[in-house]
């Protein structure tokens, strides 16, 4: 039900939005300020009858605009659409203003004043009510002002914190180029791309996309990122070669997978893409629902997808993931991107999908790491506009 709530809220006009999140003391000053300045409609319809009415009437009148005026923007602001058309029938069928006047004339039998002192009330209570307005209007600015600044800051924290965590990674080994890079849609993101070199001279790299984007995905990025540092760096199952490098790259996901659910809310998950790559030349490779590892080979001047049906990390309480071994020839390439780059979409509603990506491989295959992904991440942003973080990781098999 509260999800349900947040995302009506989030088709309320943008205007509104903000104040479904302000502390109560700051939005009763824009409340103030909006009941001071529409009560100025009570005293100035006095003016309009030349100060004539009895100042118990013009008062009822004044308070009554006021607390119309509030109910409006509450109303605009915090409940359903169909509450408009109910203000809207009432202002129309139900002058409240009136009935109050007449009211508190019966009622209490208020003595007409004279037209100057009438005027002069009147005169005075709109000044009074204007320079009362701003001064509330005044401190509701600054506060907000106050609270966005503050809030600046900490997404420029954030923002920094995201760097540190996601860096552009540029490494070379005795038989492996890897580069990877990672765009946040927003000040910080869920996407996660990183390299760990083992004990043993063999490294693993990996690439995770935590479902959303956003400070909630970045925090739960950071997690996963110490979750699987730690798996990978305390030494137990990554000194195997041969078949053992992928059983570890299973272990890895395993692990992530049982601690992930203890630190995140229910909803959230993560897929993952992970590559043993050893020292001897041989590659594994480990999917848990991400998108598919293309796979460009040099001497056939081919490419070929690698998919694996499996749940994502942090879901279910999951068995077994699955791995396998990629062989990689010299010269060949692995490219894995996360779905910011896959699914954005031209102006058509056309995305730019695997396709779009494997055209780009098969031309630029042979370019330096870091130029191809310059190249990806470039054409993707002239094809459509950027809704969710886009990360790549590169792998080239080196030619000696």
């Amino acid at each position: 039900m509260r999800a349900i709530y947040f995302r009506w809220l989030l088709r309320r006009p943008r205007t509104w939005i903000h104040l479904q999140f302000v502390p109560m003391r700051q939005l009763s000053l824009f409340l103030g300020a909006v009941f001071l300045l529409f009560t100025v409609i009570g005293f100035y319809s006095d003016l309009m009858d030349g100060g004539t009415r009895p100042i118990a009437v013009v008062l009822a009148i004044a308070l009554y605009s006021g607390l119309n005026a509030v109910l409006w923007i509450l109303i605009v602001a915090r409940l359903p659409t169909f509450c408009i058309f109910l203000m809207i029938a009432k202002e129309i069928f139900l002058p409240l203003g009136n009935y109050i006047a007449d009211w508190t004339a019966s009622a209490l039998h208020p003595p007409r004043v004279a037209p100057g002192a009438g005027i002069h009330f009147a005169a005075t209570s709109i000044l009074i009510a204007v320079i009362g307005s701003y001064t509330l209007f005044s401190a509701y600015i600054g506060s907000a002002g106050r609270r966005a600044f503050r809030q600046q800051n900490e997404l420029a924290l954030a923002h920094s914190i995201q760097k540190t965590l996601v860096p552009r990674i540029s490494m070379n080994t005795p038989c492996f180029e890897i580069f990877g890079i990672s765009h946040p849609s927003e000040n910080v993101g869920g996407d996660l791309v990183d390299v760990v070199e083992l004990s043993g001279g063999d490294t693993v790299a990996y690439l995770a996309d935590i479902a959303g984007h956003g400070l909630q995905a970045g925090i739960l990025m950071g997690m996963l990122k110490t979750a699987a540092r730690t798996a990978l760096t305390d030494g137990r199952g990554n000194e195997g070669n041969g078949e053992e490098g992928g059983a570890m790259l299973s272990l890895l996901m395993a692990r992530l997978n049982l601690v992930l659910p203890q630190v995140k809310e229910s909803h959230m998950f993560a897929t993952f893409t992970g590559l043993r790559l050893n020292a001897d030349g041989q590659v594994f490779f480990g999917m848990a629902a991400s998108p598919p590892l293309l796979h460009w080979s040099r001497s056939s001047e081919s490419i070929a997808r690698i998919e694996e049906e499996q749940f994502p990390l942090g879901l279910l309480p999951v068995a077994r993931f699955p791995s396998g071994r990629l062989a990689m020839e010299r010269g060949d390439l692995v490219l894995i991107a996360t779905d910011g780059v896959l699914e954005v979409c031209s102006k058509s509603g056309v995305e730019f999908g695997i396709e779009g990506l494997e055209s780009l491989l098969r031309r630029y295959a042979s370019l330096p790491l870091p130029e191809l992904a310059s190249l990806i991440l470039e054409t993707v942003r002239k094809y459509g506009k950027q809704l969710d973080d886009q990360t790549l990781l590169i792998v080239r098999r080196r030619s000696k």
